[in-house]
């Protein structure tokens, strides 16, 4: 199911070039599953200029700040009901534990991380957290991630593309995933202790 809705939307988001790119942003930010990561990536790797990857890394960073806009007014208006109808009790316990330990920067961290990015922003409405900080957050986060993305497929693509083929470059890759993936793991586990306090 969430790979032909994942289907649907890149085919969609990819037909309309910009457009697309900013509706997928916007929504993605809000309540749909798909990342604009599957848009930025490829379109990177077609852009012509660096105009064009400019107007990809704006598009994308802008358009995902603005859609998580709506997901915290989602959480401010429809509060902790709809966050509880729509993520696992200990999804929503690790969002929690986040922004009451990490407030701005927790905001920070899942605008550039794999961190559910609409989901906190649920969170951070339904807690009524301060608006400035949430939106600058959110504006360094995606920025960064947008903007590696950008530079490293746009800017050194076809270098980087050789990389691929090289297997001691998946070696390294491998080795660095492994030795971030156990303090990360266990960091993401200690979230859910069972005492996170609502953020108000």
């Amino acid at each position: 199911m969430l790979e032909q809705i994942t289907s649907s939307v890149i085919d969609w988001g990819s037909n309309f070039g910009l457009v697309g790119l900013a509706l997928v942003s916007f929504t993605e930010s809000i309540i749909q599953p798909v990342p604009p990561d599957l848009l930025v990536i490829p379109m990177s790797l077609e852009a012509a200029s660096t105009l064009e990857l400019l107007a990809i890394f704006l598009v994308a960073t802008i358009f995902s700040v603005l859609g998580s806009l709506g997901g915290y007014a989602i959480g401010l208006y429809a509060g902790r009901p709809i966050i509880g109808r729509l993520a696992r009790p200990s999804l929503s316990r690790r969002l929690d534990e986040i922004l009451v330990r990490y407030g701005d920067a927790g905001v920070f961290v899942a605008a550039v991380s794999p961190i559910p990015y609409k989901l906190l922003a649920w969170t951070a409405g339904a807690g009524r957290m301060d608006l400035r900080p949430f939106v600058l957050a959110g504006v360094f986060g995606r920025g960064i991630r947008f903007g590696l993305q950008v530079l490293l497929i746009g800017v050194w693509g076809d270098e980087f593309m050789n990389h691929l083929d090289n297997p001691l470059f998946w070696i390294l890759v491998c080795a660095f995933s492994f030795a971030a993936f156990i303090p990360l793991n266990k960091w993401w586990r200690g979230l859910d202790s069972g005492s996170a306090t609502h953020l108000q």
